[in-house]
């Protein structure tokens, strides 16, 4: 049998892990037509698929987190690769809608890989190293999204819409596999009881510091999800754009959001969390504002818009590292639970961003309230990491405060 790892991981795994979380929720969309056809179902149902996977992330996150803290980060990293393994064969074989359904809200369990990769990040390093470590993870988290559709489609058409099932399936047990043989566990200190865990909960939640970091995440995520839900309406109705055409301007964002991270993983160790984190908040305002008044000049372009969003991605990606860092940082016996609120509070922004920016943009008040959308977002992020700095400058913290 081969030997369980006993040594920290190599950050290689800790990008795999993240990368399939997110390739997870994205691959697959190709196919939604064909899985409700093949399935006999209405295309609104089939895209539960998506709605729901987002909702139990959030629960995922919830209960992960904490349990990481009580019973280590690698028995509960493996538990959540397994469920996503099985979930992922039972999506494969499914013949009924509901099904397919039910299991593809159990492959949510594999979000456990990015929350607890976080943790495990913030348990061998300091703050700072933290955040640069974590910009070069984020980088995974950016491929992931834009080469996965691509693979999905190609999947579906040459095999069929299960083919994206059965490679999730062989992806979750190679990297449990590699998990296995290299994720050691790095929580040296677990809680004695989960009761002891449960009780220390409150002392998160009380933290204004966390709440500053976490909130500033989850606001520029977003900005992020407001892009997604109004620019493909926007860009049908001011420029006619083609599907293939509008595909690679929604991934300048990304690619933005990939080169911030990047250079959150050069500098994040040279200058504080705080500082990486407003650096971000300004390039997003900054662009969105540019972009906005290109607008109100009459150039009415797609590089106005899609030039301006590039600018939201990267400075998501100088931002979030930095604000990651620092929410698991604040308690760091806490640091699991730390990563499985704070990823349910960015799922739950960006989810609530999606929903109002679906209902305000209109075909004849499109660009301008996407701008509005995204600025507004990306401003209240802003605020949320200027609080982070006035509590490093005002507040006497009982524990020692991360390098804000």
């Amino acid at each position: 049998m081969i030997a369980a790892a006993t040594s920290p991981p190599r950050m290689l795994t800790l990008m795999l892990l993240t990368g399939l979380s997110v390739l997870s929720l994205n691959m697959f969309l190709p196919s939604l037509p064909n899985i409700a056809q093949d399935l006999e179902a209405d295309y609104a149902l089939v895209s539960l698929s998506i709605a729901g996977y987002l909702a139990m992330t959030a629960v995922v996150q919830l209960v992960m987190g904490p349990l990481s803290d009580r019973f280590g980060r690698r028995p509960v990293l493996l538990a959540g690769l397994a469920v996503f393994i099985l979930a992922s064969l039972a999506c494969a074989l499914a013949t009924s809608i509901w099904t397919f359904l039910a299991f593809r809200i159990l492959q949510g369990a594999i979000i456990s890989g990015y929350a607890i990769s976080m943790a495990v990040i913030r348990d061998m390093v300091s703050a700072r190293k933290a955040a640069s470590l974590m910009g070069y993870v984020s980088m995974a988290m950016a491929i992931a999204p834009m080469l996965g559709p691509m693979l999905g489609g190609a999947l579906d058409e040459l095999f069929g819409w299960r083919a994206s099932f059965y490679v999730y399936f062989g992806l979750g047990v190679a990297v449990l596999a590699l998990c296995w043989i290299d994720l050691g566990e790095t929580n040296t200190s677990p809680s004695q009881t989960f009761m002891t865990q449960v009780e220390a909960y409150p002392e998160l939640l009380a933290s204004r510091r966390f709440w500053g970091y976490a909130l500033c995440m989850a606001f520029s995520t977003g900005a992020f999800y407001s892009f997604l839900a109004g620019a493909p309406l926007v860009a049908e109705t001011l420029f006619a754009m083609s599907p293939a055409t509008l595909g690679f301007c929604l991934g300048t964002i990304t690619a933005g959001f990939a080169l911030g991270s990047y250079l959150s993983g050069r500098y994040a160790q040279r200058y504080s969390l705080t500082t990486m984190m407003i650096a971000g908040r300004i390039v997003a305002c900054a662009g969105l504002i540019a972009g906005l008044a290109l607008f109100l000049a009459g150039m009415v372009h797609a590089v106005s818009l899609f030039g301006a969003t590039v600018f939201v991605g990267l400075g998501n990606g100088l931002t979030m590292p930095s604000s990651n860092a620092g929410a698991l940082s604040v308690r760091p016996h806490l640091a699991g639970s730390a990563a499985g609120l704070s990823g349910a509070l960015t799922v739950a922004g960006g989810a609530l961003m999606t929903s109002v920016t679906g209902a305000v943009l209109t075909p004849e008040n499109g660009a301008y309230a996407l701008f509005a959308m995204m600025l507004l977002a990306s401003s209240l992020a802003l605020l949320a990491a200027l609080y982070v700095l006035w509590l490093g400058r005002n507040e006497t913290p009982e524990h020692p405060a991360p390098s804000t």
